[in-house]
């Protein structure tokens, strides 16, 4: 790694037997743990773990499968579920000494995010979802010619065999694309950036695609049996997504209702890589939730 968050420290935290966790640590005061998306790793938080970091101790890990992080062979189905990936922060956090502490995710991160406050509602006091929906209400959302947004979704959703041999044949293409197409402003990625993105994403092929997987299969079941059960997120919630929701057909504000008694939803004018687009926007969004 040659980029780093500006004044953080960075260590390796084993979070199970076989995963160890690449985490970037500054600041002090209440624990703030911040989650990337895909195809990108902690970095992408650079701006705003900056600013929270004045008041507040900032964890930025690389999930399992991602970045600097260990990326075990998917052996189960459970190796990259959004539960066992919950698991990993909530022992993270628990190793740096942080028992209860917010939590923030960005696009697979905040999947992951969201498991953890259904998982472990006594843990994560406030909980921050960036620009994506529940796994099963994604899926039920996506139909017709619309769904050809989200290809990826379908061909990483394929058995193991063809996806990582289709991805890893032209794998800075395949990820640098979501990289072009998803920002609105192309100079929020700097071209240091970008390229360390594309070699960590390169790099983890096939465990990005089974954390992928895991999300048309097991993360669902998990997801029907909360909605079966009528589980909702016990903590104040805060969502910010783009405005796709008129585009696609569907109510966004009204999807995460159903799971978040006590939700603030917003739309911004930035692109999905919001936290590089606009940081001031999210961080401003993250201490008014912090605030509740």
């Amino acid at each position: 790694m040659t980029s780093a968050i500006p004044g953080f420290d960075y260590q390796h935290v084993t979070v199970d037997d076989e995963v160890t966790l690449n985490v970037a640590v500054g600041g002090a005061g209440s624990p703030v743990v911040l989650l990337h998306g895909f195809p990108q790793t902690h970095l992408m938080w650079r701006h705003v773990a900056v600013d929270l970091a004045t008041d507040h101790t900032v964890i930025c890990p690389d999930l399992r499968g991602y970045g600097a992080s260990d990326k075990p062979e998917a052996r189960t189905a459970d190796t990259y579920s959004k539960r066992t990936m919950a698991a990993d922060i909530v022992a993270l956090a628990g190793t740096l000494g942080h028992e209860r502490f917010a939590l923030a995710g960005h696009d697979r991160g905040a999947l992951v995010a969201l498991r953890a406050g259904l998982d472990h509602p006594a843990t994560i006091t406030h909980l921050a979802i960036l620009d994506v929906l529940p796994t099963l209400d994604m899926w039920d959302v996506l139909h017709g010619s619309s769904a050809a947004v989200a290809f990826h979704l379908y061909l990483m959703a394929q058995p193991p065999g063809l996806p990582e041999q289709m991805i890893g044949a032209s794998a800075d293409a395949f990820f640098g694309y979501f990289l072009d197409v998803w920002a609105r402003s192309p100079r929020a990625i700097p071209a240091e950036v970008r390229a360390e993105y594309l070699k960590a994403a390169r790099e983890a092929v096939p465990s990005i695609v089974a954390d992928y997987r895991a999300s048309a299969g097991i993360d669902v079941e998990h997801d029907q049996a909360d909605r079966a059960a009528g589980s909702r997120l016990a903590m104040p919630v805060a969502v910010v997504q783009q405005d796709w929701g008129a585009a696609l057909g569907y109510d966004a504000a009204g999807l995460w209702r159903a799971w978040a008694a006590d939700l603030e939803h917003r739309t911004t004018s930035a692109g999905h890589f919001m936290a590089e687009e606009a940081p001031d926007e999210i961080s401003e969004v993250l201490r008014s939730l912090l605030a509740r």
